[in-house]
């Protein structure tokens, strides 16, 4: 599910944290790492739980109506398609997908009354509305009924309130678990494993991300010794702590990957320095880069 630019960023907090903590040791910073990645995931099956909840919440609210001794024309032509199309029914019987939401705990992470609130919210809104009108939806409706829910979601305070209380890192993560979101979604009625697809650490976390933090953090002192050697009259010591790790992390890179072009990961670096930097990172980043690939490159280790 991680992309290189999500696992760089990943990698860039992991050092970030260890550098806070005084911590240098490979096996617990590779843990943490690993334990960022797994934090994805869960942020993926959570986002796609509560979906899922307030879809399912209409055989409650057709249970409720039924039950009323008084019902109106509306509770009585009230239909809980929202729940049973074939779409949501595929995750509602996945019985693989119910045991990574208990094996991961991320049915604790919902609460019943935000679930209800949710739906009773969706319903007043025009998409549930042309749904709902159509007599018998199909496939391609259900879809896009489904994408604008998620999209919906996507803007109230209360869902937010629901994902950051548990994923304080939500922003960060955001559009890589919408694309996977919207993905599934799409992808519906899904097979009973699709979720491996998610699960599973990818190239980008094991050949890419395991690879290059692993070069970091053994090789610290010379990398650190290359950057000094290109800073005309700057100490070292003054450089932003998020600058000197990406400086490392391009370094490496540079070194370690000549399947990616040096420029590409030069371009990277920038853009997450952008990101996650001072104003004037980028400038400074550029101009310390340029001059160690133009070293590395004059030297024979990087083409």
């Amino acid at each position: 599910m991680l992309s290189r630019r999500n696992v760089r960023i990943k990698i860039m907090q992991v050092l970030y944290a260890a550098q806070r903590q005084e911590r240098s040791d490979l096996r617990a910073i590779r843990s943490h790492y690993a334990l960022m990645v797994k934090r994805s995931f869960e942020l993926y099956l959570q986002n796609l739980l509560i979906l899922h909840r307030v879809c399912e919440y209409a055989k409650q609210d057709l249970a409720t109506r039924n039950a009323k001794l008084r019902p109106t024309a509306e509770d009585r032509s009230f239909r809980a398609t929202l729940a049973t199309n074939p779409a949501v029914r595929s995750l509602s019987d996945n019985k693989e997908l119910s045991r990574l939401y208990d094996r991961y705990r991320i049915r604790s992470l919902i609460d019943a009354d935000q679930i209800k609130q949710l739906y009773r919210d969706f319903l007043t809104t025009e998409a549930y509305a042309t749904y709902n009108a159509a007599e018998d939806p199909d496939h391609r409706q259900t879809i896009t009924l489904l994408l604008a829910l998620y999209k919906w979601l996507q803007g109230q305070e209360l869902f937010l309130t629901m994902v950051e209380d548990h994923f304080p890192l939500w922003d960060e993560d955001k559009s890589l678990v919408i694309g996977a979101i919207k993905k599934t979604i799409k992808a519906l009625p899904v097979d009973e494993d699709f979720a491996r697809d998610y699960e599973s650490s990818s190239e980008a976390v094991s050949e890419f991300g395991d690879v290059l933090l692993k070069f970091v953090v053994d090789t610290d002192e010379q990398l650190l010794e290359r950057i000094k050697s290109v800073l005309q009259n700057w100490d070292a010591e003054r450089v932003a702590i998020i600058d000197m790790i990406l400086l490392k992390m391009a370094i490496a890179e540079f070194l370690e990957f000549d399947s990616i072009p040096p420029q590409v990961t030069l371009n990277e670096y920038l853009d997450i320095s952008k990101l996650y930097s001072t104003d004037k990172s980028k400038e400074f980043l550029n101009g310390v880069l340029d001059k160690l690939l133009k070293e590395l490159q004059a030297e024979g280790l990087v083409r």
